[in-house]
């Protein structure tokens, strides 16, 4: 309708003026109800060309959307294992820091189990200290054996001396031969019972304590996870837990956090794809929004999503008819506030409505640019004046609209 107006003045109002005041028709008599359209028919078809022309090019190279939204995301209250509820430390709707406890579950069965690995460590201590006492046998097992095969070297060479003179028997000799043999193994067999017990006190009892050292650690891991703690700041939301209730990961979640920083600091707003080679980063753009109301809230282009999510192709056991994407998709743009703090009181998933600026300055300033180009350029940065006064409009008769208008 303003868009309208403004033509008008342009076009209908002037050919009435010549109508009148050149070819002396007035209003009434030669200009009637039903001569209207042939006596301003010029006017009136150069209004509606213009009227159109006008406001694609302000839709077009200054874009707005009514999908603007403070999006935000919460985070599942969920235990990582099954259980049922014990202790329940917080109330819903109640704000909790990181790290805070919200319920515990029954967590007998993991101090079993910790305290089994305890009760191994312990055990693969005193197998240790065992260990340690058999060395210290095998030590003198060993002095033992070779006291012994001393005594049997001595009489066997004595023997053999006394072979020589036929002051003995060739048969006892050979025995006391065997008798060394014999005792020689007993020093290898004591040799290599304290290498075992070394190898065991060293490499083989470590690495047991290391394993029951880690089955402790583990049991501990999994004693803690029976106490849930928030993992961000924020807002404990649909938190109807009782003790005794029995949760379940992957089928019934205790709760729902709100992070405290969820939803501040960035609109995401869905524009046309028809305006994709016009919304570029950096480019100005206002918003109203209805937790804020008779409030313009200047923002920037952040970023701009370089793909439409309508075309997004997920694997499933069916084929995709590409008429179940015939619904053109919109392309995601973030927004931030121009000025620090401009969107810290407006409730997070509040819905907006954002216009988009194209600003020629840069191009405008170019020394070489054309006639046409510079009128055309100082056109399409004039008329983003009549969306910004759209916009102030809307904001104005927002609440009216919601509050009256729309029968609540």
């Amino acid at each position: 309708m303003f868009e309208l107006l403004l033509c008008s003045m342009l076009t209908v109002f002037p050919d009435y003026l010549y109508r009148r005041y050149v070819q002396g028709k007035r209003i009434g008599r030669e200009i009637t109800l039903y001569s209207v359209w042939y006596e301003l028919r010029w006017g009136i078809s150069a209004c509606l060309i213009l009227t159109i022309s006008l406001i694609t090019m302000i839709f077009y190279f200054h874009p707005t959307t009514k999908n603007v939204t403070a999006v935000f995301r919460t985070v599942t209250i969920l235990p990582e294992a099954a259980g049922r509820v014990v202790d329940v430390y917080v109330g819903v709707n109640e704000k909790v820091a990181a790290g805070a406890p919200l319920f515990r579950l029954d967590d007998s069965l993991q101090k079993a189990a910790l305290e089994t690995a305890r009760r191994k460590i312990a055990e693969v201590e005193a197998e240790t200290t065992v260990a340690q006492t058999e060395l210290a046998a095998a030590d003198g097992q060993i002095q033992e054996a070779e006291g012994a095969l001393q005594v049997a070297v001595d009489e066997y060479e004595m023997k053999s001396q006394l072979l020589r003179n036929d002051a003995v028997a060739r048969r006892e000799v050979v025995r006391l031969e065997n008798t060394v043999e014999s005792r020689k193994g007993a020093v290898s067999a004591v040799l290599a019972n304290k290498q075992t017990l070394e190898a065991k006190i060293n490499v083989l009892l470590p690495a047991q304590k290391a394993s029951a050292e880690a089955a402790q650690a583990q049991a501990q891991v999994e004693l803690d996870k029976t106490l849930v703690r928030a993992g961000v700041a924020g807002t404990v939301q649909q938190f109807a837990l009782r003790r005794g209730d029995v949760l379940n990961m992957m089928l019934r979640p205790a709760g729902i956090l709100v992070p405290a920083e969820a939803g501040r600091g960035t609109l995401i707003a869905g524009f046309g794809q028809i305006e994709a080679q016009v919304i570029k980063r950096g480019m100005i753009a206002e918003a109203t929004c209805i937790g804020k109301p008779f409030t313009i809230i200047p923002l920037v282009v952040t970023d701009v999503q370089d793909v439409i999510a309508a075309g997004q192709l997920r694997p499933t056991d069916q084929l995709i008819d590409v008429q179940q994407m015939a619904r053109p998709g919109t392309l995601t743009v973030f927004l931030q506030p121009l000025f620090p703090g401009e969107l810290d009181d407006i409730p997070p998933g509040s819905s907006c409505i954002a216009n988009a600026y194209t600003s020629n300055h840069e191009a405008l300033a170019d020394e070489n640019i054309g006639t046409m180009r510079w009128l055309f350029l100082h056109v399409v940065d004039a008329v983003g004046l009549v969306h910004a006064m759209i916009l102030r409009m809307q904001a104005m008769l927002l609440p009216v609209q919601t509050l009256v208008l729309s029968g609540h």
